[in-house]
């Protein structure tokens, strides 16, 4: 039994209230039940209670037993001698013995949830909780209202947006406030699509923006900077260009002390890519929107019109990659440019949540609205998530739904948290 179900039965007063008393017989009325605190201290604030006919405003603290007060020593913080009333699941003091007090000697009234409440209700929580599918209410879910799904998902982005701004937040903390190499930062990991993820970061980091950008007018540079510290200029018997990026690659690397920041080539993944997602075409393509733009910040935060975006990142490798995957290695057919899907995957995980960190920033929500607008202007992702959700009947029509999709399934269901979930509360009740 987690104490979360004792939340939800309080929260909601899922119990029989006729007649309602404490442990020592005291009549008690709920006028409210407070609100959930998720910070250390008691778990429910502010709540409002008749004891006896005496009005109580303060906290409300929970536990399975009673004697859990005593066992977490609440009887030593002061910050539970505001708590004015004691929820359990079970009074376990006649079998101990064990008077429960507040850190100031003033007995605690405890309320015993257990003999108060429908069993039907526990049993559809465990029912629920011990599903063996992935998703818990998989068999249940088409009898949740669209209100129900439509608010779940709502909470859910909402939710992901904040955690994602938190990232960018700390990475805006580690460039010490620069909000062009936050962007450029967040740019490069998600450059490594998932596969490649870990040395684009250590590439990032090594290799300033502000480099790149005094050689801007120089692509080969460029190319030379990344190539050569991601470790991938150790090449037998180079070509032309090559011996180019080679050659440029020893006066940049001196001039901006890269050698010692060089990526091990081993770090790189290439089994089961596609050509197109090898991490030489990646950072090639990288090279080029680099030097394209002169502030990435700007094209991602201001530009609104979602089209115009997308064709700002579509962009084409150097002449020497459109014909090649690999340094040596030429292709019958012309290499991709970046395209549309891996524009989108950039909106969607670089640009949104840097749109969310910076209204944090500034203070201003409406660029939380301009992340939101850009989701809802994308196609869904598809992915088996995704493809579940669908199949669940669950509508997912643009990215702001395949988003908060993904957070539901990660953040919800797969850690059981049903009982923070309005899909799951609703099917309790």
């Amino acid at each position: 039994m987690p104490e979360a179900f004792l939340y939800f039965v309080w929260q909601y007063q899922y119990f029989s209230k006729s007649s309602l008393t404490t442990t020592d017989g005291e009549v008690l009325q709920v006028l409210h039940t407070g609100f959930r605190n998720h910070d250390s201290g008691p778990d429910f604030t502010n709540a409002r209670l008749l004891i006896n006919n005496v009005e109580w405003v303060g906290t409300v603290e929970m536990h399975i037993r009673t004697s859990d007060w005593l066992s977490h020593r609440h009887q030593h913080d002061r910050a539970y001698d505001n708590v004015i009333l004691h929820v359990v699941w079970q009074d376990d003091r006649p079998t101990n013995g064990r008077r429960v007090d507040r850190a100031n000697g003033t007995p605690l009234p405890t309320l015993e949830l257990s003999p108060l409440t429908d069993s039907a209700l526990l049993d559809r929580y465990k029912v629920l909780t011990n599903s063996p599918d992935e998703i818990p209410c998989a068999g249940q879910f088409r009898s949740v209202s669209p209100l129900h799904m439509t608010s779940m998902l709502d909470k859910a982005m909402l939710q992901r947006l904040e955690r994602k701004a938190a990232g960018v937040q700390e990475v805006f903390r580690q460039t010490g406030g620069d909000w062009e190499e936050t962007a450029y930062r967040l740019l490069v990991k998600n450059m490594g699509f998932k596969i490649n993820v870990d040395p684009m970061i250590q590439l990032s980091r090594a290799v300033p923006l502000k480099a790149i950008l005094k050689h801007r007018d120089v692509l080969l540079q460029a190319e030379a900077m990344l190539f050569g510290t991601a470790g991938l200029l150790d090449i037998h018997d180079p070509d032309d260009y090559g011996k180019e990026l080679q050659r440029e690659y020893r006066f940049l690397a001196a001039k901006y002390t890269l050698t010692e920041k060089q990526i091990v080539a081993h770090a790189w993944k290439w089994g089961r890519l596609r050509p197109a997602n090898f991490p030489t075409l990646r950072l090639a393509q990288l090279a080029r929107l680099l030097t394209q733009h002169a502030s990435l910040f700007s094209l991602f935060v201001g530009i609104t019109d979602v089209e115009i975006l997308l064709k700002s990142l579509q962009v084409s490798p150097s002449a020497y990659w459109q014909l090649h995957y690999r340094f040596g290695k030429q292709t019958e057919k012309t290499t991709p440019s970046l395209g549309r899907n891996s524009a989108e995957n950039i909106v969607i995980n670089t640009v949104v949540p840097l749109l969310a960190a910076y209204a944090h920033h500034r203070g201003q929500p409406a660029y939380i609205d301009r992340a939101i607008t850009l989701l809802e202007q994308l196609p869904p992702e598809k992915n088996r998530l995704t493809d579940g959700w669908s199949a669940l009947g669950m509508g997912i029509r643009t990215a702001f739904d395949s988003q908060a999709s993904i957070e539901l399934y990660n953040e919800f269901c797969s850690v059981k948290k049903c009982l923070s979930c309005q899909i799951g509360a609703a099917l309790l009740k």
